[in-house]
């Protein structure tokens, strides 16, 4: 049999799935025994007990100077802002995406402006957001929304243009005018390529929260990193790098589910 059309069973197929995890933890901590041998005070490659303690520390000690327990506190904050921008950014999307891709008149100026918005580095213009929207909550908020947002809408556009043109004559034949065929025939086919275009976007929400957290902050998973590298703490910054991948793998698996639950008639949804 050709390797092209050779298919693992489950439980080869989770084997699979753990071993590279597995090759990664074993030459972590191989390293890490070795220079922890050479140097007990080696900061580089902490062990799973440093990083116990640290974690230990942060999310089950309450701090002495503001009496929070760090580490939840830092996870609450970001995934407010993350929720915020996300729900913001998804909303703008659709509307635009709808926009120019359904109506002409509008499609006309709004697709090349999304296209040219879409180029921008939002990291580029974290500055002007400082500037004009102060160091508060807002400029974060609305970095990611910029970040996001017109990706979101340019992608949403393209699948409004792919729906079939006979949906539309049919619906108008039956009477349907411009707002009826946005609301039953448009948004049921772009609802569940919202929660995908979501799932794509996510990594890039997380990076641009970081680096807004980390600029301007008193608070957050990104300031903590950026605060604690000062001092190499190493044993802090990897536990907290392994919980943001923890949260934004289980924010893209609840959307999947989500899209498999709303729209199990959307091929996309299979995927």
């Amino acid at each position: 049999m050709r390797l092209i059309n050779r298919q693992p069973d489950r439980a080869g197929r989770l084997i699979l799935v753990l071993l590279p995890f597995a090759l990664l933890l074993f030459a972590y901590f191989t390293g890490s025994a070795a220079r922890l041998t050479e140097n007990p005070n080696d900061k580089l490659l902490p062990s799973a007990a440093q990083m116990s303690e640290a974690v230990e520390r942060l999310a089950f000690t309450e701090d002495k100077r503001s009496g929070d327990y760090l580490f939840w506190q830092d996870s609450a904050s970001s995934l407010k802002r993350l929720a915020l921008g996300l729900s913001i950014a998804a909303l703008l999307g659709l509307a635009l995406g709808i926009a120019a891709g359904t109506l002409p008149l509008f499609g006309a100026p709004l697709s090349p402006l999304l296209t040219v918005l879409s180029m921008i580095p939002p990291l580029a213009i974290l500055p002007i957001l400082f500037i004009v929207f102060g160091l508060g909550e807002l400029s974060k908020v609305m970095l990611i929304v910029i970040g996001v947002a017109p990706c979101i809408a340019r992608d949403l556009e393209q699948r409004a243009r792919e729906i079939p043109r006979e949906l539309l004559i049919k619906a108008q034949t039956l009477g349907a005018n411009t707002w009826t065929l946005i609301l039953r025939v448009v948004l049921p086919q772009l609802m569940p390529r919202l929660l995908i275009s979501l799932r794509l976007v996510l990594g890039s929400a997380w990076l641009f929260l970081i680096a807004a957290e980390a600029i301007a902050s008193t608070d957050g998973l990104g300031y903590r990193i950026f605060l604690v590298r000062r001092y190499l703490a190493m044993d802090v910054i990897l536990p907290y790098v392994v919980w943001i991948t923890l949260l934004a793998w289980l924010m893209d698996l609840g959307l999947r589910q989500l899209t498999r639950l709303a729209f199990p008639w959307y091929e996309g949804a299979k995927a």
